[in-house]
């Protein structure tokens, strides 16, 4: 990173620098469907505040050492996904400002996104968030306008008859139904669904309509327990079977525990355990690396452990879909985590499915410093 922060547009340190890995080569047919994973939602400008020595002071100015931007929202989960080698498609609708068509060109040029269900809504301006990273944690403000009906009509008609995938990440929200997951879920795509906070304080898994259609479920260790009432994560994690096949409940610094209801297997992986600087889209990285492992045909215990190594890799980056790991920084971690005098052998073969993953030209030097891009800048 320059001095100032600044760095290359992401079309220039997209993922040709990375090195490439298909985690599903082994597996992928004539008779596929085209996309890995299908995603629907919002896309956000991301603008990140880096170098804060600590909160912003009323009436005070804060001087930031460091400045990125780049897309965020869903986002942050599509360059995940792709980032790990996975075919990615994503419905949005985008702003016709300079931010939409940053936007656009970062996630379709620079990460190799399908964006052929999504479309750009004259009038509309783009949704910002800025977020402040300090002291381990980050401030968030956004800002949006209501989309015009054109923006409206787009956004819910993409979805409608989403592309054929293997699997979909969908967002689910308290007394909502998306028609477009049980569209997918007929189809024979694989919906994993994630969720946020229920600002209703209702906590009621009934009001979770399209969890019907999941095939896994992955809250964090309170949204687990509030649903199900249960005193511990784990427990919630068992309960939490009854309504879906494969429960996955994050458990912060402990790691992160499953329960799959098909097979009575259950699997539980210790964290990580890294100096954090910021945990924006930590949650959708762990995600997108468990997709990866469960559309790999991986056991569930290795689908934990890579699902919190990638989490652990992108908390030590700012920024949500900037810190998104790729299989350069899964080489590297790997190379290097070796080499470390005293590792306990028995963490080290938690790790060792990477070996056979990793190509001998993926080695960079450790630790690596992502490119932060920004709007400033257009490729040579």
């Amino acid at each position: 990173m320059a001095p100032n922060g600044k760095g290359p547009s992401p079309i220039t340190e997209g993922p040709q620098c990375q090195a490439r890995v298909d985690p599903l080569a082994a597996l992928r047919a004539p008779d596929d469907p085209p996309w890995d994973v299908y995603l629907t939602g919002t896309v956000f400008l991301d603008i990140i505040f880096t170098g804060l020595d600590s909160a912003p002071v009323r009436g005070t100015e804060s001087w930031a050492r460091g400045m990125g931007s780049s897309p965020g929202g869903v986002a942050n989960m599509a360059t995940a996904l792709a980032r790990l080698g996975l075919r990615t498609s994503l419905a949005a609708a985008f702003g016709d400002d300079h931010y939409g068509e940053y936007c656009w060109d970062a996630l379709e040029q620079g990460e190799g996104i399908d964006l052929s269900p999504s479309r750009t809504v004259p009038g509309w301006h783009s949704p910002v968030t800025v977020s402040m990273a300090y002291e381990g944690e980050r401030t968030m403000v956004s800002h949006g306008h209501e989309p015009p009906p054109e923006a409206a009509l787009l956004q819910a008609a993409a979805p409608d008859c989403p592309p054929r995938a293997r699997a979909a990440v969908a967002s689910l929200t308290p007394g909502r139904r998306e028609p477009w997951i049980a569209r997918a879920a007929a189809h024979g795509t694989r919906v994993f669904g994630d969720v946020g906070w229920d600002d209703t304080g209702a906590w009621d898994l009934a009001g979770l309509a399209d969890l019907e259609h999941c095939e896994a479920f992955l809250p964090n260790a309170e949204e687990a327990m509030r649903y199900t009432g249960a005193g511990c994560p784990r427990a919630a994690a068992h309960a939490l079977t009854e309504h879906v096949p494969l429960a996955v409940v994050t458990l912060g610094a402990e790691g992160a525990y499953a329960v799959d209801r098909r097979t009575g297997e259950s699997a539980e992986v210790p964290a990580i355990d890294v100096e954090a600087m910021d945990p924006t889209g930590a949650g959708d990285v762990f995600v997108a690396g468990f997709v990866t492992g469960t559309l790999a045909g991986w056991p569930l215990a290795d689908r934990l452990a890579f699902a919190g190594l990638t989490a652990a890799l992108s908390v030590q980056e700012f920024g949500g879909s900037l810190s998104a790991p790729g299989w350069s920084e899964i080489a590297a971690w790997w190379r290097k985590v070796q080499s470390v005098e005293g590792q306990d052998p028995a963490a080290l073969r938690r790790y060792a499915f990477l070996e056979h993953l990793i190509p001998e030209e993926a080695t960079r030097p450790w630790p690596l410093r992502r490119a932060v891009p920004t709007i400033g800048f257009r490729p040579a």
